[in-house]
């Protein structure tokens, strides 16, 4: 059995703004979270583990600040220092803006760091480890321009731009199937988006659009383990398990879409035909939401102190939003409820406005009166503020379902998602 450690998306060196900066160090704590969290993961693979995948994103970007990558640096130099192979996979925020180079991560290749891959290409790899010999197809990243010129996708809709994609992938990820030795095991290390993926927070930190890929490529009899990299949230797409497709997810919180996430990474033994796997989570910095109307209450202040009492706040990052009215404003004592907080490690405060205005209504629809679809939908987006940078998409879809055309929701459901339980009440 040879034993993997798989872990992805990283990100160190972002959600600074949910941190501050620590006196003794002069580093953002939010930063030593994400070290300790990361060196919670080479502890583990020091003491276990034959060979370490990582599944991309090491940064919010290509060019994090020298400190940062300093810190990412020490981390992995400590595999190399112990003789474990690695393979850093190139993901999309490992790229430049314009989708090309795996600027962060290509140092160690130019540098030569002992025992380390640096997977920006599609390859396969043969890796001796300390307990037998193991192949790895790598995937990184793709974008439109990695399979496909500009003129091939001019004037083509994102779902066809996505089937050519695909169709351009198989026969090279086909090739590199073909020259795998049947005897040993294998991996395929992916960066990308699954169609049965669950997407997390990546949806607000994607810097470029790729593509969707269908769970049939990746469940291939060849691999005995599928690694993934790109979504924040931990999740087995293939529960049969043959092969096991896993996302580890992050293994850090990087905002509050990730608040009820665990974190971690994925411990493997796999042998040729069998893997076994576990999540084994990391003690990462809890994030906590506390949202409360007050606007009906004699007392707000009171209501909202007695409301944080009931969670566990101490050394979590917080944010209380609460609802009121604007005769409530003076009856807040904001005082108080900082004190409230101090226990919490950062906390931010949202007051917002109750409007006491007659909320707009749509016209009643009956069997005497009937209203055309669109011009229902265009009555409620008239009366959803928080719908308006979305109205003509939203628009636009409903007259492309009506007219019975494909939709491609994976590639647009990153801005609709959070509205489209709106659209059922139509």
């Amino acid at each position: 059995m040879i034993k993997i450690l798989h872990l992805s998306d990283i990100h160190i060196g972002s959600s600074f703004t949910h941190g501050r900066i620590n006196p003794e160090t002069g580093l953002n704590t939010r930063l030593e979270d994400f070290v300790r969290t990361l060196g919670d993961c080479i502890d583990r693979a020091i003491k276990e583990a034959d060979l370490v995948l990582f599944g991309g994103d090491a940064f919010p970007d290509a060019t994090p600040p020298p400190y940062v990558q300093q810190a990412f640096a020490r981390q992995f130099h400590r595999l190399a220092a112990a003789n474990i192979p690695t393979i850093l996979l190139v993901g999309n925020h490992d790229l430049h803006s314009q989708g090309t180079g795996g600027a962060s991560l290509s140092i160690y290749r130019t540098l030569a760091v002992p025992g380390f891959i640096v997977g920006d290409t599609i390859e396969t790899y043969r890796i001796q480890t300390k307990n037998g010999e193991i192949q790895v197809i790598t995937l990184p990243w793709l974008t439109r321009s990695t399979l496909l010129t500009r003129p091939e996708t001019e004037g083509r809709s994102m779902t066809e731009v996505n089937t050519m994609l695909i169709d351009r992938l198989n026969p090279v990820l086909e090739g590199e199937i073909r020259k795998l030795d049947p005897d040993l095991p294998t991996v395929l290390l992916g960066h990308l988006m699954a169609d049965r993926a669950n997407l997390g927070a990546e949806r607000f930190l994607a810097v470029g659009k790729g593509f969707t890929l269908p769970i049939s490529l990746l469940t291939r009899e060849e691999f005995d383990y599928v690694a993934l990299g790109h979504v924040h949230k931990h999740q087995n797409l293939n529960p049969d398990n043959n092969p096991p497709v896993i996302y580890p997810g992050s293994i850090e919180r990087v905002d509050f879409s990730e608040e009820k996430e665990d974190k971690g990474y994925v411990l493997i033994d796999v042998k040729k035909g069998d893997a076994k796997w576990k999540f084994c989570p990391v003690p990462a910095r809890p994030f906590c939401t506390i949202n409360i109307d007050v606007s009906q209450v004699e007392d707000p202040t009171e209501k909202i102190l007695q409301t944080i009492a009931k969670k566990e706040i101490e050394d979590a990052v917080v944010r209380l939003i609460y609802k009121l009215r604007s005769d409530q404003i003076e009856a807040i004592e904001t005082k108080s409820i900082q004190e409230a907080l101090k226990i919490a490690h950062t906390h931010t405060i949202t007051p917002e406005l109750v409007s006491q205005l007659a909320r707009p209504r749509l016209p009643e629809l009956g069997a005497n009166n009937t209203l055309d679809p669109i011009e229902a939908l265009k009555t409620y987006l008239g009366n959803r503020e928080d719908l308006k940078d979305l109205s003509s998409e939203m628009l636009d879809a409903a007259e492309r379902l009506l007219n019975g055309e494909e939709i491609d929701f994976n590639l647009d459901s990153d801005r609709l998602e959070n509205q489209g339980s709106q659209l059922s009440l139509l």
